[in-house]
């Protein structure tokens, strides 16, 4: 199964270091961020993992839960933990699904044939709080993850769920906003925009971040 954007994220119940999980269940709500890592004890997953654990606070004020995976079985997710928390000097405070048997690993199709037959690629998901998957994004085994780019794509998904706009390449919390080339009432714009807004283009419209 090949998960696009916008499909509904596969739920399902497994082991994990905080025991018996559901998916959905455990999400809420929430907005989530599923992340997978090859196995336990593995160098460049340590440090994610451990970067994760310190983002517990930016998570948190935008109502992101933060869940990651692998193949090894809740003990060693545990025996784990403790090398993260010893070497990355943090405490993790997020789950970790125990894949062995593969079933969470199948439905969000982590086994790549051509990377390995039995460990997981290094993907990561962002899922909203309708269960839709909102981003996906795949790293090669020797790249480690950037999560303040994740974070970034998250405000700009929360942003544009709310307004109409869309947020130009490089985009940070206060820069200016594309306004939605659909939106072509001049005053919705002005009733939506009230700082105004400056036409690069007909189409390339820039406004202040409506929000700020």
């Amino acid at each position: 199964m090949s998960l696009k954007l916008g499909d509904i994220a596969p739920d399902f119940e497994q082991d994990s270091t905080l025991g018996n999980l559901r998916f959905h269940e455990w999400l809420g709500d929430s907005w989530g961020v599923l992340f997978s890592h090859p196995a336990d004890f593995t160098p460049v997953c340590t440090t994610e993992l451990g970067l994760t654990a310190k983002l517990k606070d930016e998570f948190a004020k935008r109502g992101v839960k933060a869940i990651a995976l692998s193949v090894d079985p809740a003990e060693s997710h545990h025996r784990w933990i403790d090398d993260i928390n010893e070497t990355q000097q943090t405490q993790v405070n997020f789950p970790i699904i125990a894949d062995a048997d593969r079933k969470v690993s199948d439905l969000y199709d982590l086994i790549h044939p051509n990377a390995s037959d039995t460990l997981t690629v290094r993907s990561l998901f962002v899922i909203d709080p309708q269960k839709k998957v909102r981003l996906t994004i795949t790293y090669p085994a020797s790249t480690g993850r950037n999560f303040h780019e994740i974070l970034r794509v998250i405000d700009s998904l929360q942003l544009t769920d709310s307004h109409k706009v869309a947020t130009p390449g490089n985009w940070q919390q206060g820069d200016d906003v594309v306004i939605v080339p659909s939106l072509k009432d001049e005053d919705e714009i002005k009733r939506r925009f009230p700082k105004g807004y400056r036409a690069v283009k007909p189409y390339l419209r820039l406004t202040p971040q409506p929000d700020r």
